[in-house]
């Protein structure tokens, strides 16, 4: 799925809804108390700021260059780098693996993207519960969508999306087969999320705890 849009398709009908109440609410306060005060001010401002930052939320960052570079991963989402360790993977690899988890805050671009160049083999949706997105315990727990990806060499990451406290709606519709083009969109998570990505061990890390990560040009780690 390629990306030429500014806002992404999933924001035009919060964005609409948002800007259906503030005009609403203008209306009536204007109706109800017809005089203009500082009260009003305030109100247009908080509404303005409002609009603002859901529009800001789906936006498409179409100016960037993706970072394209040999065996390279590239960071699937914005935001801070909250784990980097190695864990037992259950769902898929079943084995030990380099886990990268990258916390979204509701500032940062919600976009996902593909990581580097391959083909889905595995893709599996689960519900959940919606528990804060740094908990580790939202890796397991909360609602998330598992994606595998094999590049040509035959080496399989695993990325995760998943639901935060405020996040109620993962998109992605991917399935096994699809192919997947580095920096292309992978899916989004609204409102406040985690991405987790499992590399083999013997990955060589780039990004250290609490660096800021910026999607599809970042350099995760590079595989052997």
């Amino acid at each position: 799925m390629k990306i030429h849009k500014r806002l992404h398709e999933e924001g035009t009908k919060a964005i609409l809804i948002t800007l259906a109440i503030i005009v609403a609410s203008v209306a009536i306060v204007n109706w109800l108390w017809p005089k203009q005060t500082v009260g009003h001010y305030i109100l247009y401002v908080f509404e303005f700021v409002v609009l603002i930052l859901t529009v800001r939320f789906f936006r498409v960052p179409i100016w960037r260059k993706t970072t394209l570079a040999e065996n390279a991963v590239l960071s699937p989402a914005d935001g801070i780098v909250a784990a980097n360790e190695e864990v037992f993977e259950d769902e898929y690899f079943h084995d030990k693996r380099r886990q990268i988890s990258i916390f979204m805050s509701i500032y940062d671009v919600h976009v996902n993207f593909f990581p580097f160049d391959g083909e889905v083999t595995y893709y599996k949706y689960h519900p959940g519960k919606f528990l804060m997105a740094i908990n580790p315990k939202s890796s397991t727990d909360n609602e998330r969508n598992t994606i595998v990806l094999k590049d040509k060499k035959g080496r399989e990451i695993l990325v995760r999306q998943i639901a935060g406290f405020v996040a109620r709606r993962i998109v992605c519709d991917l399935k096994a087969g699809d192919e997947a083009i580095a920096g292309e969109e992978l899916g989004m998570i609204r409102f406040g999320s985690r991405v987790d990505v499992f590399l083999p061990l013997d990955a060589e890390v780039k990004v250290r705890m609490n660096h800021r990560t910026v999607g599809k040009e970042t350099v995760l780690a590079v595989l052997k």
